[in-house]
């Protein structure tokens, strides 16, 4: 019997008036990969990866998560299956601690057990290299280190799949490299599906990369392949 694939968007429209912000878009990603959805400004990858997190309604198509018809089902109902959505603008408690931030999030999946808790919130915070900052105010965090409270918060809810949009935006160089490193131990319980700018941060993680532009994938395939592909030079990279 063949492997089911984790994600399974097919012929997936999304209409808004006039504009076509996803065209006809299918997109199989397997169990425990890594993949990175990149291309220009406006190219529909946000839209994309909304319609999978139940942000977006498509117009039209299908979605499936580990073989279960996902298609008009709300985000909330998605993330207790385990689709994680960080977004690209933070969405953090600025008024509360970091390790409250987490906590809250901890809380959907371990219910009112306050010792486990605080155990999962340090957890992650050690994991995105935040212990230091539990007992600071999220608000005064700079916006890199936002980002990756938002990375913890996500990671509390014990995610399948894991959506991070423009995590990087904000990272210093070396906190760039130990993203890296922490999406890699991500990737080891978890399938991860990245929007991300930095074409070398993608080139370096993903396994598969799938292109867009003007509303469509117009190319997928593994770094190298897109790295030599025309029409992603033409689109994306400028050549």
């Amino acid at each position: 019997m063949a492997a089911v694939n984790l994600i399974d968007v097919t012929h997936a429209t999304r209409r808004y008036d006039g504009l076509v912000a996803v065209d006809d878009a299918s997109l199989r990603i397997p169990a425990g990969e890594v993949r990175a959805i990149i291309g220009p400004n406006g190219a529909g990858k946000t839209t994309l990866v909304g319609m999978i997190s139940g942000r977006v309604v498509p117009s039209s198509g299908t979605i499936t998560f580990a073989g279960e018809d996902i298609t008009r089902l709300p985000s909330w109902s998605r993330v207790r299956r385990g689709i994680v959505y960080t977004f690209q603008v933070t969405s953090i408690y600025r008024n509360l601690t970091c390790a409250e931030n987490v906590a809250l999030a901890a809380q959907s999946s371990l219910g009112g057990r306050q010792k486990l808790i605080a155990g999962k919130s340090a957890q992650c915070l050690e994991r995105v290299g935040l212990s230091n900052d539990a007992k600071r105010l999220a608000g005064v965090l700079p916006y890199g280190h936002q980002r990756l409270l938002e990375v913890a918060m996500a990671m509390a809810l014990d995610p399948r799949l894991l959506i991070l949009d423009e995590p990087t935006q904000g990272l210093a160089p070396a906190e760039i490299s130990a993203f890296c490193d922490l999406v890699r131990g991500i990737a080891s319980s978890a399938t991860v599906l990245l929007i991300e700018h930095n074409l070398k941060v993608v080139l370096e993680l993903a396994q598969t990369i799938t292109v867009m532009d003007q509303g469509r994938i117009i190319a997928e395939g593994s770094p190298a392949e897109i790295e030599a592909h025309p029409a992603v030079q033409r689109a994306y990279l400028g050549a």
